[in-house]
């Protein structure tokens, strides 16, 4: 490992003029991060929940996914339903 090289970690940080929230790879020390959006100095550090290492951050992202993923699985049920109810004689006995 290089133990000489500074920790930068990624930081959250919120604008106070435009609200927009940005991350930025900073020293830890670092006092003022410009916004991304607006260019404003008055900016503040947010504390950000860390995940453990190996578990993935249920946030809505991924449950959203998950949502896109049963809203498919439904639909090719439906259409497998509706294909066979078109076949002549391939309906349920």
């Amino acid at each position: 490992m290089h133990e000489d090289r500074p920790k930068v970690p990624i930081y959250e940080f919120e604008c106070e003029e435009c609200g927009a929230r940005f991350e930025e790879l900073v020293a830890a020390d670092a006092t003022a991060v410009p916004c991304e959006a607006c260019g404003s100095a008055r900016t503040r550090r947010l504390i950000s929940n860390v995940a453990p290492p190996g578990r993935q951050p249920r946030g809505a992202a991924v449950r959203s996914d998950e949502s896109r993923r049963r809203e498919r699985e439904a639909a090719r049920q439906d259409r497998i339903t509706e294909s066979r109810k078109k076949r002549p004689g391939a309906g349920p006995k």
